[in-house]
């Protein structure tokens, strides 16, 4: 007699999934999900409507977190190679790589759809296309090509606040673009600062960041002139009709504050100037756009 299958124990039910969530990437997803809310709220100058908010957040997070997981599948050679990331489910075998290349398309199909359906169809194309400029234009091309990868792929992070404006509003209109630019000019130092973190790493598996080619000293000076564009792009749009003295009050603040760690940076290019750096830029992105919807909003 054959025996009856095998049913997974509950924490291996349990581990699989949690192997597929880490292919989602869910800390990623969040602040971008934070910088379409904000949009959102800018747009429809108050509270959004409730069903397209949360439309917006569910086909966003499935986007995003597609995007992720087929980015897991093309830098597996890579994750192999740095101690930061071969434990991660596909260098580790946890998850097969086509497994991970179905549920990554899986997921950006059903965005798709969701925001195609019940939100609007440009909602729905910004966001396939950030998927597929950060999949085939950062990952696939720029990310082991040039050590400006992370200044032209940050443009697929730059969009969710786009998408966010246009399931309110149904078109791009001028606010949504300064908000492009606002996350497209925080991503460089953003990101650099992690690169000079993980330098060594980066060096290993043969990527080329800027700190790895040019060094710590120009990463240092391109990380303080990016965070100068990126403050000066955020008071500008206190010119929009819709911004106030909140939100004016809140970019000075939180962009001197921005700017301050960028000098220290360049004074002392140390690991631990580089990690303040770092951490603060997660805080202050996520600080500016509840500041850009309170201040919409009133």
């Amino acid at each position: 007699m054959q025996s009856a299958p095998t049913i997974p124990a509950p924490h291996v039910l349990r581990t699989r999934a949690g192997d597929y969530i880490a292919l989602m990437k869910p800390r990623i997803i969040l602040l971008l999900l934070v910088t379409a809310l904000g949009a959102m709220f800018l747009a429809a100058r108050g509270a959004p409507p409730l069903g397209t908010a949360l439309l917006v957040l569910a086909g966003g997070s499935l986007a995003s977190g597609g995007a992720n997981a087929l980015n897991h599948f093309l830098d597996r050679d890579i994750d192999l190679l740095m101690t930061r990331t071969r434990r991660r489910p596909l260098p580790s075998n946890r998850v097969e790589p086509a497994q991970a290349l179905a549920f990554g398309v899986l997921l950006n199909v059903a965005a798709f759809a969701m925001l195609a359906t019940w939100v609007n169809l440009l909602s729905a194309v910004l966001t396939l296309g950030a998927t597929l400029f950060y999949v085939l234009i950062y990952t696939q091309w720029l990310k082991r090509s040039t050590t400006q990868n992370i200044v032209i792929g940050g443009a697929a992070g730059a969009i969710p606040p786009m998408v966010g404006w246009a399931a309110v509003r149904g078109e791009i209109g001028l606010p949504a673009l300064y908000l492009f630019a606002i996350v497209f000019f925080w991503t460089p130092p953003h990101f650099w600062a992690l690169a000079l973190l993980l330098k060594d790493d980066y060096a290993e598996a043969g990527v080329p960041m800027l700190p790895v080619v040019r060094g710590v000293r120009e990463t240092v000076t391109s990380i303080l002139l990016h965070s100068v564009i990126l403050v000066t792009i955020t008071v500008l749009f206190v010119s929009m009709d819709d911004m106030g003295w909140i939100y004016l009050g809140s970019a000075l603040g939180l962009g001197g504050a921005f700017l301050a760690l960028a000098v220290r940076l360049l004074r002392q290019q140390s690991r631990k100037a580089a990690r303040a750096l770092y951490l603060y830029s997660l805080l202050y992105l996520a600080l500016l756009f509840l500041v850009i919807a309170l201040d919409g909003s009133l």
